[in-house]
């Protein structure tokens, strides 16, 4: 059967929207294995991967609004739905991406709940740290313990 240019443009775009959001899931995957291991290294550089991942999903939507538009059609399921009804493996695939992008969606929430807790726990420990520098040294710079206490304060005479 021959696809008129816009439908199998749509096509296009349904398909490779599906193959980016199973790369954009693998990448959520590998940054939560990267927060539970404290891998910051790690987590900088699969940043920029899922930034510009992110973005080719967001030109493909783009894409997509633009060509049903033409078609005079929302960019909406329904509107898909509608379109591809002739298509079964692309309407497969667009039931696909539903799943894929509630699944990306609950990893990127569980992911966020990581950095919170990654970010509290630094909080914590930077306290700890902060309020240590406050306290009076226990050692000179020789690492003779000082006297505690019963010395000159200063303003005192």
């Amino acid at each position: 059967m021959s696809l008129q240019p816009e439908l199998q443009r749509l096509v296009q775009l349904i398909d490779s929207e599906a193959v980016l959001l199973r790369g954009f899931l693998a990448l959520l995957e590998r940054e939560e294995a990267l927060l539970i291991a404290g891998d910051a290294d790690g987590l900088l550089v699969l940043t920029r991967e899922k930034t510009e991942r992110f973005h080719q999903l967001q030109r493909i939507h783009n894409d997509r609004a633009l060509l049903l538009g033409r078609l005079r059609r929302p960019n909406t399921d329904a509107a898909i739905r509608e379109v591809c009804q002739p298509l079964p493996d692309t309407l497969r695939r667009w039931d696909e991406i539903h799943v894929l992008a509630r699944d990306a969606q609950a990893r990127n929430d569980l992911n966020g709940k990581l950095i919170t807790e990654r970010l509290q726990h630094n909080q914590a420990a930077m306290s700890i740290l902060l309020d240590a520098s406050r306290q009076p040294q226990l050692y000179d710079s020789a690492g003779h313990p000082r006297p505690g206490g019963g010395g000159r304060h200063l303003g005192s005479a």
